[in-house]
């Protein structure tokens, strides 16, 4: 039975001032009517239904998330007392649903990411359970095809000459054609980190380096053994806490769970982990992760200004222009962005966008 895990805790930092602590980037209208949560649900439904999708948030963001996807069962809100990076709340969250569907998998998933060709997307993960069906120890992740020499991911790196071979037939690598697009599952060799831009350039010439989309389909029972393998104080103080009453359990969880390991699960887990599989993907995957990404996805007028809400640009070319309450007029400006929240209107160039978390605690300190 496969379920999905929507991770949405984090802050959004990179698009301050318009994500705050208080209402982060994944409840925001960044690409459209709909918010980043909003969308990462709807692209599930054809394939999960919602009684099987949850989502791990801190409590702080419950409302949000309730608001947000008014058709999510409140049990299926996964709360995190604390922060504590990704392989502590995968593996919360995999005790968590394991409690409820005994022999579940898992999709894991980001929830501020953007998927352009949702048929393809349903169709690879689709693909990928099925080999988990299959492999009950195996691990699938997603790799993104690259299609520029990008510094701000991870990389998968795969085995060009090893892919799944087919236990009973013996006969060639695991492929299914769907709609034109041959899906493919290679042996993982190696995560790597983000790399300066020559080495990126390199890897996509190599051929067998893919974008890290941090994604992952496996059982809820794998990723429990694996974080008692690798991650033995977390896997304790996790299980101490599901073997609890009902009554004690919420007054437990948010004792104990501040001692998990702080820590990746790239670094805790996957970096350890054997058998790994990655399926090249390609359904139009980006990590909008900077108000550039923005700017690749939204209508731009015909000076290539990005224009959100009431604004209006005049002798003015290659701007961020966000609005929200009042109107906003750039004259004679060229490649900057200007962003109105609640609290501010923000000014900057373009080119100090990567430099925002910086410039926000610059802001807070005065």
């Amino acid at each position: 039975m496969l379920c999905a895990l929507i991770m949405a805790g984090g802050k959004g930092e990179r698009f301050w001032p318009l994500s705050t602590d208080e209402k982060p980037k994944q409840f925001l209208k960044l690409l459209g009517e709909e918010t980043m949560i909003q969308m990462t649900v709807k692209r599930l439904l054809p394939l999960v239904p919602i009684e099987r999708i949850f989502v791990v948030t801190a409590a702080r963001y419950v409302d949000l998330v309730q608001e947000q996807v008014k058709e999510l069962p409140v049990e299926n809100i996964i709360v995190e007392p604390v922060g504590r990076n990704t392989a502590p709340c995968i593996a919360l969250s995999a005790f968590y649903i394991s409690r409820k569907y005994s022999d579940a998998s898992i999709v894991v998933l980001p929830s501020d990411h953007l998927v352009v060709v949702s048929d393809r997307f349903i169709e690879t993960i689709e693909y990928g359970h099925q080999f988990i069906q299959n492999h009950e120890e195996g691990i699938v992740t997603l790799g993104m095809k690259p299609d520029r020499p990008e510094t701000g991911y991870g990389y998968i790196q795969y085995e060009k000459d090893y892919s799944y071979q087919n236990d009973v037939s013996g006969e060639a690598a695991v492929t299914r054609e769907e709609n034109g697009q041959c899906l493919n599952l290679y042996k993982v060799e190696r995560f790597v980190e983000k790399p300066d831009e020559e080495t990126a350039k390199e890897y996509i010439q190599k051929g067998n380096f893919l974008w890290n989309g941090g994604m992952f389909i496996w059982k809820c029972s794998t990723i429990i053994k694996l974080t008692k393998a690798y991650l033995n104080n977390t896997y304790g103080i996790l299980k101490d806490i599901f073997e609890s009453s009902d009554k004690d359990f919420t007054n437990k969880l948010n004792e104990n769970y501040p001692q998990v390991d702080n820590i990746s699960v790239d670094y805790g887990i996957m970096e350890k982990a054997k058998n790994i599989y990655v399926i090249p993907s390609d359904f139009g995957w980006d990590d909008i992760g900077t108000w550039y990404a923005v700017e690749r996805y939204r209508d731009k007028d015909d000076n290539n200004n990005v224009c959100v809400g009431d604004t209006k640009n005049l002798s003015a070319s290659n701007n961020i222009v966000v609005a929200k309450d009042k109107p906003i007029v750039v004259v004679g400006l060229d490649d900057v962005f200007v962003v109105e929240s609640d609290d501010i209107i923000f000014v900057g160039k373009k080119k100090d966008i990567d430099r925002i978390k910086e410039i926000k605690r610059n802001v807070n300190k005065q």
